[in-house]
């Protein structure tokens, strides 16, 4: 938990001085866009990939451009709850991209790039789930150690 957290936390910091030196190169959070989380990922994907300057520059437009149509693609399965649509216009975006990063990258390296996709979200839904049971936690600790004894 700690050296997650501390990981976060590195990340977070190394994105937002980036950010801050003027990155252009790195993706804007899109409408809705998740603000810190956002940066979190970018910062995520920077240090598992260890992108060169050059890299970065032909990486995160693709980058961009893959994640308005993963967006799109979750707009229309809320719109539409059609799971299977929704499976298979991911996959579809992903095999796309995977030749697109493979060109900017390298083959082994796109294919890096998706597994660090899920380690990410993976990491984020653990976190969620972990404040979650301690918010929970503290709700019952207050009651039962309040003034209601």
């Amino acid at each position: 938990m700690r050296k997650s957290a501390y990981l976060l936390v590195m990340t977070i910091w190394l994105t937002l001085s980036c950010l801050a030196q003027g990155g252009g190169d790195l993706p804007q959070p899109g409408p809705g866009g998740g603000g810190m989380l956002e940066s979190a990922h970018i910062g995520y994907i920077t240090q598992r990939l260890n992108l060169s300057p050059v890299e970065a520059q032909r990486f995160w437009p693709i980058y961009n451009q893959y994640a308005a149509e993963m967006r799109q693609a979750r707009v229309n399965y809320r719109i539409n709850k059609d799971e299977l649509a929704f499976d298979e216009a991911r996959l579809v975006i992903k095999k796309k991209y995977s030749l697109e990063f493979g060109r900017a990258l390298s083959p082994a390296r796109a294919n890096q790039f998706f597994i660090i996709e899920n380690d990410f979200a993976a990491f984020v839904q653990r976190e969620w789930i972990q404040r979650k049971q301690l918010r929970m936690q503290q709700r019952r600790g207050g009651r039962i150690n309040g003034p209601y004894k």
